[in-house]
């Protein structure tokens, strides 16, 4: 029963992630990626203290040992603060339906990471898993380069190139954001707490560097000037750095990396229709191809 809630949490981890890319997406190209960064990081800390005091009876995890402070804050500040910034500027470059294709790199890059940093070695299985996700997000990727070239005229999108490497830098990011929080969740420590600490420090470091720039004033008129964006960036915390994030550690918690990781990855499948629908995104057989290739690579590497 455990296992199945589990992958429940993961799966619907996937659909949040879905609706937090629109939302950030709208609201970006409104206010600008960084003002919606800053401004959904304090939402989500609002509404998990909130949360945090009603299910647990505090407003703060002040209880949790300080290496856990350490090892969840340091996750925070490299996943979203520096991972989330290339993202949301990914999101306004490239759209959110190619943003988290390329999202899909995480689950390989964690693997690098772990092999390189934790000693964990690398089987056939999981290099197959890695040529088939690497060779899906790239075939999608170079679609769209080798169709203008064939077409030999200048890109709609000069910023194509630049929101893909922006989009590689965030799956790096969070990548080892994952590693770092790996480290303070050990044990039973509430999933929520190590979400509200991550959120926390990133939240503090973030606004420590608007205030010191001078851009806090500008953050707040940017994001009140109309109601609409408001909205979208209160809609993207919830279904994002709060239910999101909250959901990905207990599905972790209750069932295999592997599984939970997989489920939490068909966050670009289920956007496709999206982005067909509502961004008048051209969806072709090679990127619907290429996307259930990358995940097909995913399963592969954390399944085995």
């Amino acid at each position: 029963m455990t296992s199945y809630l589990g992958e429940l949490a993961a799966l619907t981890t996937a659909f949040c992630w879905s609706f937090t890319s629109i939302f950030f997406t709208l609201a970006g190209r409104q206010a600008g990626s960084v003002v919606v960064n800053r401004v959904r990081l304090v939402l989500a800390v609002i509404f998990l203290m909130l949360t945090h005091q009603l299910w647990l009876g505090a407003a703060l995890p002040l209880n949790a040992e300080p290496y856990r402070w350490f090892w969840l804050g340091l996750s925070g500040v490299v996943g979203l603060v520096l991972g989330d910034a290339f993202l949301f500027q990914a999101y306004v470059w490239i759209g959110p339906r190619l943003s988290m294709l390329m999202m899909s790199l995480v689950p390989v890059i964690s693997t690098a990471l772990a092999w390189t940093f934790l000693t964990e070695t690398l089987g056939l299985s999981q290099l197959i898993g890695i040529t088939l996700t690497v060779g899906g997000i790239a075939w999608v990727v170079l679609e769209r380069t080798g169709h203008r070239k064939k077409q030999n005229h200048t890109p709609d999108n000069p910023n194509y190139l630049r929101g893909i490497l922006f989009g590689l830098g965030a799956a790096t990011g969070q990548a080892s954001g994952l590693i770092l929080a790996k480290q303070g969740l050990g044990g039973d420590f509430p999933a929520l707490s190590g979400n509200l600490i991550r959120m926390l420090t990133a939240t503090a470091v973030m606004w420590s560097i608007t205030l010191v720039s001078g851009q806090a004033g500008a953050t707040l008129r940017r994001i009140t000037h109309r109601n609409q964006t408001l909205l979208l960036v209160t809609g993207g915390a919830i279904t994002g750095p709060f239910l999101g994030v909250w959901l990905s550690l207990v599905a972790i918690q209750l069932t295999e990396v592997g599984i939970a990781s997989t489920l939490m990855a068909l966050t670009p499948v289920l956007l496709l229709p999206v982005g067909y629908f509502f961004f008048k995104e051209q969806i072709s057989w090679r990127a619907v191809l290429g996307t259930i290739v990358a995940i097909a690579g995913v399963a592969t590497l954390l399944l085995v």
